[in-house]
């Protein structure tokens, strides 16, 4: 029997039958800085320009047909364009938006208090990976959903 993999869809489909693969819902908190490293280690780490990554009020925007990345702020200025990636300078970020380019990915982080903020929605595995590496998400909250997928 012959298996085909969507990746579009996060489905694997054998002749006759189609089964959706359910990925993690995340539901946490994590600082802003946080889930900016993850944008970065997930989509520009190897060409971010050096002074931007240093830079804790630039982020990294895509628009929606790459997989969106959308930071809604009360001031925002495009600095420049490096790839597919935008890079903007903000100021009192509200919310973002984390689609990834292959459709597994989707989060949400909103502004909560101080610099934290609620992050919710379904990541893959490498998202996954990506969130802990850069601080966001934390080893009990992986351990805690690893039990729930096995």
């Amino acid at each position: 029997m012959r298996l085909l993999v969507s990746l579009a869809l996060n489905n694997v489909e054998t002749n006759r039958v189609r089964v959706r693969r359910t990925l993690p819902k995340i539901e946490t908190t994590c600082s802003l800085e946080a889930f900016r490293r993850f944008m970065i280690t997930s989509t520009c780490r190897s060409f971010i320009p050096n002074d931007y990554q240093l830079d804790a009020q630039v982020f990294p925007e895509r628009s929606r047909d790459l997989g969106t990345m959308y930071v809604e702020a009360e001031d925002k200025v495009t600095l420049g364009r490096v790839n597919d990636i935008s890079f903007v300078k903000v100021n009192y970020v509200l919310g973002i938006i984390y689609n990834s380019k292959s459709g597994h990915t989707e989060l949400k982080w909103r502004h909560i208090r101080g610099d934290q903020g609620r992050l919710s929605g379904e990541a893959s595995t490498n998202t996954m990976v990506n969130l802990y590496e850069a601080g966001a998400l934390d080893r009990s909250f992986i351990r805690t959903i690893a039990a729930r997928i096995q």
